[in-house]
């Protein structure tokens, strides 16, 4: 066994979800900053928000990750300086422990403005080989994350032939994409939304038929089915039963995939991956024996239906998902604990509807759920309440049992559908 446990990398799209990924097990937090990145439409942080999270993420002893990982054009290239500049000044330089970058001019860019931060090679740069990394490595690179297109035989084999100082960054859980390494023309096609500069509207999970050029308005099904079909809607890859087979190929970085996910999920993906690789560490005949535990725990969150992508060979078509575009939701996130206070309240801001007399659960840190029956709801004027039926609301409630309940678990409740 690789004596060096892997790091356990974890999106966050908002200083709230990264506190998330710390108290529930990350090694590590990627983030993106308000431009530059490839998830546009997530939350992202802005610099002030980048120095409380690195500070956040540091007092806890783990690392910050930032993604400037478009396709730059002409005209983003003094955006892009600007933006550097702006982390230099923030003091940002101290805090940020690795860019993550596939555009070789903006890699430029990094290394003339903010040459104290380490600087990662995005899969989006389409790292397929060994002769990649050592260039890369020769450029100043610390990690190159693998292609998702690689199979773990590959990866092994460029782990044998790059140096042993090259770290290698790959794919662990999480939303899969029908173009190579990220690089698709879709959504800028249908809406003129480049998905190389983070603005992707995700067309590959549209419903499509076929239209004869001379029949306008006849749909013909791709599929013998009446409801038409996802041909480009891949399922969510899942690995957290082959972690020795992803430490065996000389992986160095296991990354969860999702920057626009909730709390929970995040929560749900970063405890249960914890929990996997801490096992296998302990023995690897406890880690064999909880299967069946990590695939319950892990979808505790929403997933489309999972699929080993690449890794074991070339995918197939059971690696689509070919008659809906919806997740599976087996839990919904009600809220976090931000505080308790001196007669036992606990308070949070609601993100959806509960009552009163409702079961909850809380993700407890070390890896137990407690399920607790709601007995009382108040609002901020401490005014009771039967419901919590508005968003965003603050609200103090009163449960059964409230014994080793911490800030920031998080609070759910199981989902059932209407």
């Amino acid at each position: 066994m690789n004596i060096k446990k892997p790091e356990l990398l974890i999106p966050a799209g908002s200083l709230e979800v990264l506190k998330v990924a710390i108290d529930y097990g990350a090694d590590a937090v990627y983030i993106g900053g308000q431009k530059f990145g490839l998830r546009a439409k997530a939350g992202n942080f802005t610099i002030e928000e980048m120095v409380e999270g690195a500070d956040y993420v540091h007092a806890a002893g783990k690392k910050l990750y930032v993604t400037v990982n478009i396709f730059a054009h002409n005209d983003d290239l003094a955006g892009v300086r600007e933006y550097f500049n702006q982390i230099k000044e923030a003091g940002l330089e101290e805090k940020i422990d690795a860019f993550i970058i596939s555009d070789p001019g903006i890699f430029t860019l990094a290394k003339e403005i903010v040459p104290g931060i380490e600087i990662h090679i995005s899969t989006q740069a389409n790292n397929t080989n060994y002769l990649t990394y050592n260039f890369w490595y020769k450029m100043g690179a610390t990690r190159v994350v693998a292609a998702r297109e690689l199979s773990l035989r590959e990866i092994r084999t460029i782990r044998d032939n790059i140096p042993a100082d090259m770290e290698i960054e790959a794919f662990m859980h999480g939303a899969m994409c029908i173009s190579y390494s990220g690089r698709c023309l879709l959504s800028s096609y249908f809406t003129g939304r480049d998905a190389n500069k983070g603005a992707c509207t995700h067309p590959c999970r549209w419903k499509y038929s076929i239209v004869e050029e001379k029949r306008p308005g006849e749909y013909l099904p791709v599929e013998e089915d009446d409801r038409g079909t996802y041909i480009f809607n891949s399922k969510d890859l899942c690995m957290i039963n082959y972690i020795p087979e992803m430490i065996e190929a000389g992986i160095d970085s296991f990354k969860i995939e999702g920057r626009m996910k909730t709390a929970l999920y995040v929560a749900v993906v970063t405890r249960t991956y914890r929990q996997a690789i801490d096992d296998y560490y302990t023995s690897e005949e406890l880690y064999r024996s909880r299967q069946d535990y990590y695939d319950e725990e892990i979808s505790a969150c929403t997933f489309r239906q999972f699929t080993t992508g690449f890794y074991f060979g070339k995918t197939d078509e059971n690696s689509q998902i070919y008659d809906n575009n919806t997740y599976i939701k087996n839990y919904t996130y009600l809220g976090t604990v931000e505080d308790i206070t001196d007669e036992g309240y606990l308070v949070i801001h609601q993100k959806n509807k509960f009552l009163v007399g409702d079961e909850i659960s809380f993700m407890m840190f070390d890896g137990t759920n407690k399920d607790v029956r709601v007995e009382a709801i108040y609002d901020e004027r401490m005014n009771s309440m039967d419901s919590a039926p508005h968003p965003k609301q603050l609200l103090y409630l009163k449960v059964s049992d409230n014994t080793d309940i911490n800030k920031g678990m998080i609070i759910r409740s199981k989902h059932c559908e209407a």
